[in-house]
C-alpha cells in the first residue's frame, strides 16, 4: 500500500479564460522561493526549495461562473519520480504524478470545480524536490461516452467472470460499489455503519511458501468464499513475500519481504533464463497460489486479481529493477495462471499509472491505482484521467485502495467514474482521523454508492 501522498493547489490571481496561464513565482510563497538558474522557463522565474512538508504554493482565480477546469503542472523534475498534492478551496485534493524529467515538462494536474468568485488552489510539497514553473486552466470538455471492453483478455474466461466484468460495465460511470480490506474491517463498517460493502478485499500473502515456512496462515480465501456466497464481490491482493533471501532483521523483518528494502532478491537476474534456481522458486510460489484461486474458481468466485499491485513504486520487490522486469513477471504470472493451470474466473487488474509499465491491453482488464490522503475526500480526479489515458478509455477503472473515501458528489461533478473503491484496513477506516463515521454513514446511504443489498442477482 502506499503511504499517504499529499499535493494541493492553489491558483494565481486572474480571470480564468480559455487556457490561460498562471505563473508560479507571482503566487503567494510559503516556504518555497523563486529561482532563474534552470533555463528554458516561462514568465520571470519559477518556484522551488519544496523540501519541507509544509511548503505551499498558492494561487488565487477568480471565475464567473462554477465550472469545472482541466488543470495542467508546467514543472521539472531533476530529482527523480516525485508526487505533488493539489487542494481546491482548502479542501478535497488530488495526487499528481511528476515523473523525473530534466526538461519543463507538462502534466496533467486533474480538474477543478472552480465556484463562482475567488477560488485558491495550492500546490503542496508531498515528496518535494522539484520545481514548479506555472499552471493552466482551460475550460474541461463534457466526458463523452466510455468505450470501455467487457470482454475478458482470457477467451477461455468462464461464465462467471464474464458476469462479473459485464456488471462492473453496466454501472460504470453510473455508480460506484463501496469496498472494503480485511474481513474484520468490513465487519466493523456492518456494524457501525449499518450498512455492508459490495466489495470484500483479501490478501493471498501468508499462502506464499515463505511465510508459511515461517509459521504465518490464512483464512482470507475461505472467507471471499463465504462472502461471494451472499451475493458480494471479492478482489484478491498478493503481497508477494520474496521466495528467498529475506533479511529477517530487527529493522526488517521477514514478514515485511515483500519491501524492495527487506530482501536482496532480484528479479532482474532470477527471470534472466528459465534454469536458474531463483526462476524455479518463483515458479513455485505462483503454483502454489494457483491452489488457492482454483479452490475459488471451483466455488464459483470470480475474482478481481490483482498481483504486482503498485510496481511502479518500485518499493516492492517486483518494481525494484524497473518497469521491464515486473512487466516480464506479469505476463508469466498471466500465461501461468490461465494455460497451464487452466485459471478462468480472474479479471486481470493491473495497478499502476505509468505508461512505460503498462502490459498493454492484451493483458489487462481492469486499470486500477491506490491513493492515500488523510481526511481528504476529493474524487481523486488527476490519478483517475491518467488512467482513463493509460488504456485509451478502454478499460474500466478502479480505485484499488484508498484512505479516506471520496465524496460521491464531487465524484459525479468531477467526473471520476471510479467503478469501486476499498478502503485499506484497520485505523483507516475505523480509526476516526481518515474516515469520520458521520462521513462513512452519508457515503454509504447515497445513492451513487452500491452496496451488498443492493447488488444482488449481479449475476444476472
Amino acid at each position: 500500500m502506499y503511504g499517504p501522498l499529499a499535493f494541493a493547489l492553489l491558483l494565481a490571481s486572474s480571470a480564468v479564460a480559455q487556457s490561460t496561464t498562471y505563473q508560479a513565482e507571482s503566487a503567494t510563497l510559503n516556504g518555497v522561493t523563486v529561482g532563474t538558474s534552470v533555463s528554458g522557463f516561462t514568465g520571470t522565474g519559477y518556484v522551488e526549495g519544496f523540501d519541507a512538508d509544509a511548503d505551499t504554493l498558492t494561487f488565487t482565480v477568480n471565475s464567473t461562473a462554477a465550472q469545472l477546469y482541466d488543470l495542467n503542472i508546467i514543472y521539472n523534475g531533476p530529482n527523480g519520480d516525485k508526487y505533488t498534492y493539489v487542494v481546491l478551496n482548502s479542501a478535497g485534493g488530488s495526487q499528481v504524478s511528476l515523473p523525473a524529467t530534466t526538461n519543463w515538462t507538462t502534466v496533467s494536474g486533474g480538474q477543478v470545480l472552480l465556484n463562482a468568485g475567488s477560488n485558491t488552489i495550492q500546490i503542496q510539497s508531498s515528496w518535494g524536490w522539484y520545481l514548479i514553473d506555472a499552471i493552466t486552466l482551460a475550460p474541461a470538455a463534457e466526458r463523452g461516452a466510455h468505450n470501455i471492453t467487457t470482454t475478458p483478455i482470457n477467451k477461455n474466461a468462464n461464465a462467471d467472470a464474464k458476469a462479473l466484468l459485464k456488471y462492473l460495465g453496466s454501472i460504470y460511470g453510473k455508480n460506484i460499489l463501496s469496498g472494503q480490506q480485511d474481513q474484520d474491517s468490513l465487519d466493523w463498517v456492518t456494524n457501525n455503519v449499518n450498512k455492508t460493502p459490495a466489495v470484500l478485499g483479501v490478501d493471498l500473502m501468508d499462502y506464499t511458501q515463505s511465510r508459511i515456512d515461517r509459521g504465518a496462515s490464512s483464512t482470507d480465501v475461505d472467507k471471499a468464499i463465504a462472502f461471494a456466497q451472499k451475493g458480494g464481490i471479492v478482489t484478491f491482493v498478493w503481497h508477494w513475500g520474496a521466495p528467498t533471501g529475506l533479511y529477517d532483521t530487527t529493522d526488517h523483518p521477514w514478514y515485511s519481504g515483500f519491501y524492495s528494502d527487506a530482501t536482496d532478491f532480484n528479479i532482474e537476474t532470477a527471470l534472466a533464463d528459465t534454469t536458474n534456481a531463483n526462476y524455479t522458486l518463483l515458479m513455485n510460489d505462483i503454483d502454489q497460489i494457483a491452489v488457492q484461486l482454483k479452490k475459488l474458481q471451483t466455488a464459483g468466485v470470480p475474482v478481481i486479481w490483482r498481483p504486482l499491485h503498485e510496481a511502479e513504486g518500485a518499493w516492492f520487490w517486483w518494481g525494484a529493477k524497473g518497469a521491464a522486469p515486473a512487466k516480464k513477471l506479469w505476463g508469466i504470472l498471466y500465461d501461468r495462471l490461465t494455460n497451464q493451470h487452466g485459471l478462468n474466473n480472474l479479471i486481470w487488474e493491473w495497478n499502476s499509472v505509468k505508461s512505460d509499465w503498462y502490459p498493454g491491453n492484451d493483458l489487462v482488464d481492469l486499470v486500477s491505482a491506490d491513493t492515500y490522503a488523510e481526511n481528504d475526500h476529493g474524487p481523486i480526479s488527476a490519478t483517475y484521467n491518467s488512467l482513463l489515458t493509460l488504456a485509451n478509455d478502454t478499460k474500466i477503472i478502479g480505485a484499488a485502495e484508498i484512505g479516506s473515501v471520496m465524496d460521491p458528489a464531487q465524484l459525479q461533478a468531477y467526473q471520476a467514474d471510479w467503478v469501486y473503491f476499498v478502503v485499506w484496513s484497520g485505523d483507516y477506516i475505523s480509526g476516526g482521523s481518515w474516515n469520520s463515521l458521520d462521513l462513512l454513514k452519508s457515503v454509504y446511504t447515497s445513492d451513487y454508492v452500491l452496496t451488498l443489498d443492493e447488488i444482488q442477482g449481479w449475476k444476472g
